[in-house]
């Protein structure tokens, strides 16, 4: 066995580390020297190889005699040392430093007569090192005297503020080498070092008073600088990176739109003319991609695997990078980089955290949760979670959801409902993000009126398993049209597809947008839920047929939606299709009745539409809504209604709104009070529910000035009690009791929801036209 010198320099390092660093500096020394004399001794059996370290080059042959002799030589070595340790060890608590340099003359005078020149040479080096170690280990334990002498050997202080400091001291005794951020942070098994963590970087002893000269001196924020529009994409694609397909796919997609976020950046410049926007410092760590996650995703980008998850998360770095923010993109573990303490993640982040805002997903937020440890706690307000299908307050908040059955494998984050952005507008209790679509301009759009052809029919489903069953509405469709298909498949033809299908396999972007330039009819079979294809579809002049499903699939009654962090009924493919377009773009029925799809075939024929793209996903209603989050959206906020005067409310003319009365706060909030309409919902109803009715959309964020007494009094609801607890329906009114019912956790506000027993006080607002996720005051 050889012993490197990369070796034995950790050995030394463990040695400072621990409460007897002489006994192990000698095992060092000696394991070394045993170490060499193999070395050497065996030397004289094996060749001398290129590239081989000193210590394993082959040494001189000894003579039997002389081999003996270097073996009593170190040997008398050894035992030399080990006595004049015995007597270093008692040096903890005296003032004999002066032993030491027993130590360093004794290293010095082993220099053998006779030996060859690289044990000389060897022995010069350890004397050096006993040296430097000697010098380290004579400022420790002059600190370790004064500190002992002036502070009673810090003993643990005994403080009714911090009860839990005696046993936080005992958990640090008996694990601080658990995790080796603790000797990051300067615990070395020492009492002392315990209660200066403890007191310093977590919160659990008080202040010492002899360390206020060497407290570390906050932080500055850095300046805050103004964000500038910018065009140029070169340095995103760089900071995209390569290596994976599905990177390659949101770089092409990001060059292509390049253009139309340009021209919409453009746009909103001019329409913020004058308005200081503040550049973030932002981290995008794009969880689902990294390869400890797994990443099923970049193999199956040219297997017909699902896009939609890259196109947004291509959107959104483009978004960023256009509005001027700082950008740092992370696609594996080893670039996620938090300023967090090396090791489990067990200390917490002492200094600020690098980054204003971390857009992630829930493999990233897992990700995260392992790498920070206790400081996700303490700046999980930053995050922001990329999340498909939503997330309601019932199942984000951990103990609630255990309690009553909500508990999920992806919910019980305990974050703040709005931190959750989703791809469509569809659980008002999280953020709208959403992505964009290709925009036409006049002449392509003239053109595509123009060329479409009136019986030619598109499928949406590029995996063939999409196909199984569906053979008797297809065959009343080939009665009309002409049916293609984008069916991946490598060497045959899928056999679920009908042989009248026309099948161009798998298409690239482009051709696939000139595909759906000429179909007339652009048709679902009811999965994958809530893409983007239909949205680029009706842009391109596609009629959207889709299924109405009866009942709505939900957690409830289908695998696919079983187990995510949501309660909401799906009535269709593609909900937001159905109910923000409509027809004649979108039409929903029930694929089962073969008459109802027969005559709306016909009628499809007959119609013509215009291409059509809601604002919102543009590129600048994309740019618009997330500046809108970035400069505006707090998280977490504790602002309340003062309680003067006597109601905030005031009822709007002919109506059984309420609104907010304009004297009665003179703080701003985002979104702004002047939006807020508060009313009731009736017994059974959701507060997502009860707003649409009224043309308004929930609004979570106003649940705290709406969660007091004077609103029940408002609504003319007669409060015989009123109670307050953690419940995800209130606040809301109890006819059968007469109570009252106030929610006690803000994590718990919540749009989502409701109960025959309960009518629910709801916070709705206005929005503005094409831009559901912003108020009309709200930029």
């Amino acid at each position: 066995m050889i012993a490197t010198s990369s070796e034995f320099s950790i050995m030394v390092r463990r040695c400072l580390l621990t409460c007897k660093p002489f006994r192990i500096f000698v095992v060092g020394i000696g394991f070394f020297s045993l170490c060499f004399l193999m070395t050497s001794l065996g030397g004289q059996f094996s060749a001398k190889r290129p590239g081989d370290s000193p210590f394993t080059m082959r040494a001189e042959v000894l003579g039997g005699q002389e081999s003996r002799g270097v073996l009593r030589k170190i040997s008398d070595m050894l035992e030399v040392i080990m006595k004049r340790m015995d007597a270093l060890s008692k040096l903890g608590n005296t003032s004999d430093s002066h032993r030491l340099d027993e130590l360093s003359s004794a290293l010095d005078r082993i220099q053998p007569i006779g030996l060859v020149e690289r044990i000389q040479a060897i022995a010069q080096n350890m004397s050096d090192m006993a040296v430097r170690v000697e010098q380290i280990l004579q400022r420790s334990m002059a600190g370790n005297k004064v500190r002992e002498g002036a502070f009673g050997q810090c003993e643990i202080p005994k403080d009714p503020r911090y009860p839990d400091c005696p046993s936080k001291m005992d958990w640090m005794r008996a694990r601080w080498t658990s995790d080796p951020c603790y000797a990051y942070y300067g615990v070395d098994g020492s009492d002392c070092s315990f209660l200066v963590y403890l007191s310093e970087v977590e919160w659990f002893c008080p202040p010492l008073p002899w360390r206020n000269q060497t407290a570390t001196p906050t932080l500055k924020p850095p300046p805050k600088k103004q964000a500038v529009f910018q065009s140029d994409i070169g340095t995103l694609l760089e900071q995209v990176g390569t290596g994976k397909e599905s990177l390659s796919f949101m770089k092409r997609r990001i060059r292509r739109l390049a253009a139309q976020w340009a021209s919409a950046a453009r746009r909103l410049d001019d329409k913020l003319r004058n308005h200081w926007r503040e550049e973030k410092r932002i981290l995008v760590h794009v969880g689902f991609l990294t390869e400890e996650s797994g990443d099923v995703f970049s193999p199956k980008v040219l297997k017909g695997g699902p896009l939609g998850e890259m196109v947004q998360w291509a959107d959104i770095l483009t978004a960023l990078h256009v509005l001027g923010h700082n950008l740092k993109i992370s696609v594996s573990l080893k670039e996620l980089s938090l300023g967090v303490p090396p090791g489990r993640g067990s200390c917490p982040l002492t200094g600020p955290l690098p980054f204003d805002l971390i857009y992630t997903d829930y493999h990233g937020l897992q990700q995260m949760k392992q790498h920070m440890g206790l400081s996700l706690r303490k700046h999980k307000c930053h995050i922001r979670v990329i999340d498909t299908f939503g997330t309601e307050p019932a199942y984000n908040h951990e103990e609630y959801a255990t309690l009553h059955g909500y508990r999920t494998n992806w919910g019980y984050w305990n974050l703040h409902g709005q931190q959750y952005m989703t791809m469509f507008p569809h659980t008002p209790d999280n953020s709208f993000m959403g992505f964009v679509a290709e925009e036409l301009n006049e002449t392509e759009r003239l053109n595509i009126q123009k060329n479409k052809v009136n019986n030619m029919a598109l499928v949406y489903g590029k995996e063939a398993s999409m196909w199984k069953g569906k053979e008797k509405f297809l065959a009343i469709l080939h009665r009309y049209m002409e049916i293609h298909g984008t069916v991946y498949y490598e060497t045959q033809r899928p056999p679920e597809v009908p042989t009248y299908v026309k099948n161009h396999g798998l298409l690239p972007q482009h051709e696939l947008q000139q595909l759906l330039r000429k179909a007339k009819l652009f048709i679902g079979f009811g999965f994958p839920y809530e893409g983007p294809a239909p949205l680029e579809a009706i842009a391109n002049g596609c009629i959207f047929l889709q299924p109405k499903f009866n009942p709505p699939h939900s957690s409830l009654n289908h695998e696919f939606f079983r187990g995510k962090p949501t309660s909401r009924k799906v009535s269709s493919q593609h909900p937001y299709a159905e109910q923000y377009i409509g027809r004649p773009h979108v039409i929903t029925i029930d694929f089962n009745n073969s008459e109802e799809f027969d005559a709306t075939i016909r009628e499809i024929m007959r119609i013509n539409v215009k291409p059509f793209l809601p604002y919102e996903y543009t590129c600048e209603g994309m740019l618009e809504r997330v500046h809108a989050y970035i400069q505006n959206q707090v998280i977490n906020s504790s602002r309340v209604w003062p309680g003067s005067p006597p109601s905030p409310f005031i009822l709007l003319p002919n109506s059984r709104i309420l609104t907010w009365a304009s004297n009665a706060s003179s703080f701003s909030f985002w979104p702004p009070l002047s939006a807020l309409r508060l009313l009731a919902s009736l017994e059974g109803q959701s507060c997502v529910k009860a707003c649409q009715s009224a043309g308004l959309i929930c609004e979570p964020a106003l649940y705290r000035f709406i969660n007091i007494k004077e609103a029940f009094s408002a609504l003319e609801f007669q409060c015989e009690g009123v109670e307050s607890e953690m419940n995800h329906l209130f606040p809301a009114f109890s006819a059968e009791h007469a109570e009252c019912g106030l929610q006690q956790d803000p994590l718990l506000f919540s749009c989502a929801g409701s109960s025959p027993r309960y009518q629910r006080l709801c916070p709705c607002r206005d929005y503005r036209k094409g831009q559901v996720a912003l108020c009309r005051d709200c930029l």
